[in-house]
């Protein structure tokens, strides 16, 4: 099973924080640091110093880690016209080395829009608009060096263009598509997908969706078998109960329901959670939403007591 730290920056936090997080994922030997894609702070925090811009971070990091893999979970397609952003996430993989995963969705958080003055349009569009992304991005990625690639949708036109620059990765980015929407989510996972993310949802929840993306790839002749599954999972992992209770304080979550959704627990419940979690949907690979971005002993923790358990 694949570990990977997962942070939410607007919740409030600095560049340096997230290299520190990101470093110190690295040094515990997790498979790759995300962060989300988000402008505005959710719940009653202020966000102080305000948002980073996700691929402006990820660049960064780009150059000062080594190994660990940097992506988003998710961008959001309406932040971005995908030729821009196609070229934004191609560099990055080159200032990387080819170490980025490419997570895209439909977006949905409406304030963050207003906040910032970003077009929020109905739901089908948003879905409709992902869609078109997909294939512009991908097939940009993709051109062979020396042809052209156009394309026409309704939202976005594409034409003569050079399709440069390439990734590192010959395909592109591993593209990562996520959520719980039961029927345009498992058929864009089916087409695009190299990885499917179901995040803070139940174990039951979780198990419906790949089953509805596996008769998605099936529709259209794919072995369901070629998508990575995951899930992401808020932390408050603890030696003891003391500092389980501790923990799940600092980040103003339920303890119960941290048990019963999430990832809270001692390192021994934490174990046998996510041996359930694997047995019962299949999962190959774990986001752990680290809220406290000053908690590195956690990372350490889970690196050092849990990781080798699984």
């Amino acid at each position: 099973m694949d570990f990977r730290i997962f942070t939410e920056p607007q919740q409030g936090a600095t560049y340096d924080d997230l290299l520190r997080v990101a470093q110190a994922s690295e040094a515990a030997g997790y498979d790759a640091f995300f962060r989300s894609d988000h402008y505005l702070a959710m719940g009653d925090g202020s966000g102080e110093p305000g948002p980073t811009d996700a691929w402006l971070t990820l660049a960064a990091l780009a150059r000062e880690t080594s190994r660990i893999r940097l992506g988003t979970l998710v961008s959001s397609a309406t932040f971005r016209l995908p030729g821009p952003l196609a070229v934004g996430v191609a560099q990055v993989d080159r200032m990387s080395g080819g170490r980025v995963d490419f997570g895209l969705g439909a977006g949905w958080f409406e304030s963050e829009h207003a906040a910032y003055g970003v077009p929020f349009p109905p739901l089908r569009e948003r879905f409709d608009r992902l869609a078109e992304q997909f294939e512009v991005i991908t097939g940009l990625w993709r051109t062979p060096v020396g042809e052209r690639f156009s394309f026409a949708g309704r939202y976005y036109t594409v034409t003569d263009s050079p399709a440069l620059p390439k990734p590192v990765q010959p395909a592109g980015p591993p593209v990562i598509v996520g959520g719980l929407g039961k029927k345009r989510t498992p058929e864009l996972a089916a087409r695009f997908a190299s990885e499917i993310n179901v995040p803070f949802a139940a174990m039951d929840a979780v198990a419906g969706q790949f089953e509805r993306v596996d008769a998605a790839c099936r529709a259209i002749g794919r072995d369901p078998s070629e998508l990575v599954r995951s899930t992401a999972q808020t932390i408050a992992v603890g030696r003891d109960e003391a500092e389980v209770v501790r923990r799940a304080e600092a980040i103003g979550r339920d303890l119960a329901e941290l048990r019963s959704v999430g990832m809270g627990g001692t390192v021994g419940e934490i174990v046998d959670r996510l041996g359930q979690w694997r047995d019962k949907t299949g999962i190959t690979r774990v986001y752990l939403q680290l809220l406290d971005l000053t908690d590195l002993d956690q990372i350490e923790l889970i690196a050092s007591e849990v990781v080798p358990q699984l």
